[in-house]
């Protein structure tokens, strides 16, 4: 089984998707959509295609820990998600994995629009890499 794990956005969502040991991430990707039901039927399409049996969802939460409108939506895009997959779901505090994924992409000298179009899948790859993590312990 692999596991996938995604960083939900508005115009942009990244797609990690982990090996079938499910100890480092495979592959990653962006699904471009402004349209969430498009997103969710993209996503679909990835979980079949590459076999995914579990589903992680980056909630973004505040430093101090509370939930703003934000998490709201992803929470609301995760309950979507799990009924179009039937596959279990799980919300991954996703603190500074943005900010992280910004500073990944400055060391490898991406920038403008080569860092638009990756961050997200890096955020889902950092996303990922928490979650395989705290399950190997």
């Amino acid at each position: 089984m692999k596991i996938m794990g995604i960083d939900y956005g508005d115009a942009r969502t990244g797609v990690a998707i982990s090996d079938l040991l499910c100890t480092i991430v495979g592959s990653s990707t962006v699904v471009k959509s402004r349209n969430t039901e498009k997103a969710i039927a993209d996503i679909v399409r990835l979980v079949d295609e590459n076999q995914v049996g579990e589903i992680v969802v980056g909630l973004p939460r505040n430093m101090d820990g509370t939930e703003g409108p934000r998490a709201e939506l992803c929470r609301e895009f995760a309950k979507k998600l799990e009924e179009a997959t039937g596959k279990k779901v799980v919300m991954w505090d996703e603190r500074r994995t943005t900010v992280e994924a910004h500073n990944i992409l400055s060391v490898h000298n991406y920038h403008g629009q080569k860092r638009k179009d990756t961050v997200d899948a890096v955020a889902a790859s950092l996303i990922l890499e928490g979650y395989l993590a705290f399950r190997g312990r």
